[in-house]
């Protein structure tokens, strides 16, 4: 059995620490083992190591979010990146096109999709396991597996048997989404489950739904053509269409944590970050990633985030409502975690006549580089505040250090490599400030070394 991680999200209900590249399985909010600080996606893959999945998982993610899956789980965590986001279904097909197209998957494996954020123990990923058996003597197009509710909730999606039976699986009759609570005790009465997303199929059964709409099923020729995919979630495309569904009960704790009053519940401490939480609060959370302390006093059923993407001061109870009133807020996320370190937007404004001016300060850890690359619409003036590095630059190898100040005008090729960890301020101004102004050409920097001894650049320093 392969499985197929699916990583994605806009991360609106978790503001302000979740945006468009750091969703909620990437917050590390939660205790690990070692009593570190992990986050959902960290927490997920380790489950995955313990009960031996984590050798035939793949995770499928857009590109907003690969630096940040291998900053937190390392390189070596197989990616299917999406061009662009179009929802699952799309995603799901690109994932199938890869394993058979390029893994060379056999049509008659089974294939287990399931969200990269549960909250659950292992016992979840040891259950995931019987979906092979399950689809495989029922011969059904689906197996889904479930949760048995613990109490009527109108949250969740519930999967409803055809008939009432004793058995362990069941024929899937119908579905119903977010029911009200009088309607969930009468479904939980019929024994429905919740729906927690986890699904398995034959890889033939989608790639047959892919060249019956006249899709391609190699992984190259589908990205090409991605944005011309449907963007439509895979139950209404395939699920809701399929003839013969079975689903398998899990009768274990299972949480969503997508909404900041079911996380804190799971959170091991109250306070994260800097500041005060008086002794006089109750039940309430202080989360703060800024430099400047927070305090709360006499609160009760708050929770209090704080990070540079903005400050949310909310009842427990109404956060799930944020993401009714974000809507409005169009600027870039502020905070981001590479694959190299992290930067964080200091300030921005925008000029009479058009320039803007962004200032980040930047991290990169040390051995991490940025990639060699230009811009073709910014310039950038970089001030060296901790550390040494090397820095490429055009044609020349320079060694820095903690008070060097570097600019960088339009076209000039650059790159840096951190010796020891390095920080540096960086203020980019031009006409357009953009994330697609930029033109890659190495990523390594075995690539950079290699392409300027071939090139016999020099090597200089300050």
């Amino acid at each position: 059995m392969k499985l197929v991680l699916l990583s994605g999200g806009s991360g609106k209900r978790l503001w302000p620490l979740s945006n468009d590249t750091r969703s909620k399985q990437f917050l590390k909010v939660l205790e690990s083992n070692e009593e570190k600080n992990q986050s959902m996606v960290q927490r997920v893959w380790g489950q995955l190591e313990t009960v031996e999945l984590s050798n035939s998982a793949v995770i499928a993610t857009s590109k907003m979010q690969r630096d940040m899956i291998h900053s937190q789980l390392g390189t070596n965590v197989p990616l299917i990146i999406e061009p662009e986001r179009r929802d699952t279904f799309p995603a799901i097909a690109l994932a199938a096109s890869y394993l058979y197209s390029v893994e060379k998957t056999s049509l008659d494996e089974v294939i287990a999709v399931l969200p990269v954020d549960p909250y659950v123990e292992d016992e979840f990923f040891e259950k995931v396991k019987e979906l092979e058996e399950l689809l495989i003597e029922s011969a059904a197009d689906l197996a889904l597996m479930g949760v048995t509710p613990t109490y009527p909730s109108s949250k969740y999606g519930y999967i409803v048997p055809e008939s009432q039976s004793n058995e362990i699986s069941f024929k899937v009759g119908r579905f119903t989404e977010k029911p009200s609570e009088e309607k969930a005790k009468t479904l939980i009465e019929m024994n429905a489950l919740w729906n927690c997303g986890v699904f398995a199929f034959r890889l033939g059964y989608i790639i047959d739904i892919l060249k019956e709409k006249n899709l391609n099923t190699d992984y190259e020729y589908l990205g090409q053509e991605y944005n011309q995919l449907p963007k439509i979630s895979f139950d209404y495309e395939v699920v809701e269409k399929a003839n013969h569904i079975v689903a398998l009960p899990y009768e274990g704790g299972w949480k969503d944590l997508g909404t900041w009053n079911t996380l804190t519940e799971e959170m091991a401490t109250n306070q994260i970050g800097k500041g005060i939480l008086a002794e006089d609060n109750v039940n309430t959370h202080l989360v703060n990633e800024l430099d400047i302390p927070v305090t709360v006093l006499g609160a009760k059923d708050l929770i209090v985030a704080a990070s540079p993407d903005g400050i949310l001061v909310a009842d427990k109870a109404s956060s799930p409502k944020i993401k009714e009133y974000i809507g409005g807020i169009n600027q870039p996320p502020m905070y981001e975690e590479r694959i190299w370190g992290w930067s964080r937007v200091l300030d921005y404004a925008r000029y009479d006549g058009g320039p803007e001016m962004v200032t980040k300060r930047i991290c990169i850890h040390a051995g991490k580089n940025s990639s060699y690359h230009y811009h073709n619409l910014r310039d950038e003036v970089w001030t060296i505040v901790k550390g040494e590095g090397e820095l490429a630059l055009d044609d020349n190898l320079t060694r820095v250090k903690a008070g060097d100040t570097i600019h960088l005008p339009v076209g000039k090729k650059h790159g840096i490599k951190a010796i020891t960890d390095l920080e540096f301020i960086e203020v980019q101004s031009g006409v357009t400030i953009t994330e697609e102004d930029f033109t890659r050409l190495f990523f390594t920097w075995d690539e950079v070394l290699t392409n300027f001894q071939s090139s016999k650049s020099k090597m200089i320093s300050y």
